[in-house]
Parts: structure tokens; sequence; C-alpha cells
């Protein structure tokens, strides 16, 4: 499927096309590619190329890179990648130990902001959805290329399936939390993705309420002052 991409100013063709890559990529498989497939999808033979033109990518504010990481890289909020979406962040999703936030009758999150986000990032399936947005406050999910600071965007979700990140709300504590969901025989495992960090597990007699599935990261850009 072709994708519409507004041209932005110093950026080539093949930078375009890079980044449309990595999006489409990134919607369809929930992952960025590695620099082997990015490569082979835009016929540049050379990785070293490929890394030259991710670099620029990088210095021109388009693309955030953590070399530590395999397919350590994403699109930031910068890229030029066709209509703009509004969406609404609710508030901090801890992503560590459960946070304490403030006594409610209908939702731990209240609106406070918003963000704005390229359509054509978002999987087809959720556009026109009721989406919405948390800041990341913590670093129980760096694995996931997650980092204190980042925003989630979400669906709203009642349910989820083993491996799903979720946004969780533990009702008696008056906590939130943002985690990989497993269902467990005797109740819910709620799994970082950090090594140095264990597991939440919640008994099946423990209230557990699902607020939200995951589609997409934005990673914060701290920009230094020329």
């Amino acid at each position: 499927m072709m994708m519409m991409v507004r041209k932005s100013k110093g950026l080539g063709e093949r930078h375009q096309r890079i980044l449309e890559f990595i999006a489409s990529y990134q919607r369809e498989h929930m992952h960025p590619p590695s620099i082997r497939e990015i490569g082979e999808h835009c016929n540049i033979s050379s990785t070293s190329v490929v890394n030259y033109y991710l670099d620029q990518l990088e210095k021109s504010g388009h693309l955030e890179r953590d070399r530590k990481i395999s397919r350590g890289m994403r699109l930031t909020n910068n890229s030029p990648l066709g209509d703009m979406m509004r969406v609404p962040v609710l508030g901090v999703i801890q992503a560590g130990e459960p946070i304490p936030i403030p006594a409610s009758d209908f939702n731990p999150f209240t609106a406070e902001d918003s963000v704005e986000i390229a359509s054509s990032l978002m999987p087809a399936k959720e556009k026109g959805k009721d989406l919405f947005a948390l800041h990341v406050q913590g670093d129980s999910m760096i694995d996931a290329m997650i980092n204190d600071g980042d925003i989630v965007i979400l669906k709203p979700a009642q349910e989820a399936r083993n491996g799903e990140m979720v946004a969780v709300w533990l009702s008696d504590k008056n906590e939130t939390t943002l985690k990989y969901f497993y269902k467990e025989r005797d109740g819910y495992r709620l799994q970082p993705a950090n090594p140095t960090m264990k597991p939440i597990m919640i008994k099946k007699s423990e209230p557990l309420e699902i607020k939200g599935k995951v589609v997409m990261v934005i990673r914060k850009v701290d920009r230094q002052p020329a």
C-alpha cells in the first residue's frame, strides 16, 4: 500500500522512502526493521550506507536511535509522514512500581493535554478510534524501547491477550502501571521489559482493570541548544 508523504525541507527522496518503510514496518510488525531490511527495501546494498542515511535522519530530528539495542530506532513526532491527528494525553503511567493515583469515580486518567502524530504511522484499524496517550514514568519497559519521558498511544480495551502491552489499573491499591499482560492459572502476571525487575503477580481474587492496549510509542527527544 502506497502512503502519501508530505515533503520536508532538507530531506531527499531516499530519506523519505526510509521513513516510509520504517513507519509501515513498525505498523505491521509492532517493532522497527533491521538495518539489512531497510537496505533491501530501499535498494541499498551496503549497511554502512543505510547507517549513513539513518544518522542524517537522527541529526535532523526525524529519528532516534539506540545503538545498544537490536533494531533500536524510532520515528520522532517530527517525521513528515502525512496528515496529523491529535490524541489527548490523559496523564502519567508508571513503567516501574505501580504509581498511586488520586481517587476517582470514573477513570484514573484525566485529560490534560494532547499530542499530534502522523496519521500514516497509525495502523489502519486504529484510525478514528478513541485513542489516548500517557506519559511514561520509569524504566521497567526499556527492553521494549520505552523509556522514561516517552509517550505511549493506547486504544481503550478491557481485555488483552498474553504478551500484549497494557495500561492496568489496580483499583484496590488505586495504582496504575504499564506492563506486558499474561494470564496465569492462579491469576495474572504483569511482566516488565527489564531483566533487573520482577513481575507483578495479581491473584484472581484481586481487582485488575485493563484500561488500554499500546498501539504506538512516541520517543522523547531532548534537543540541545545550538
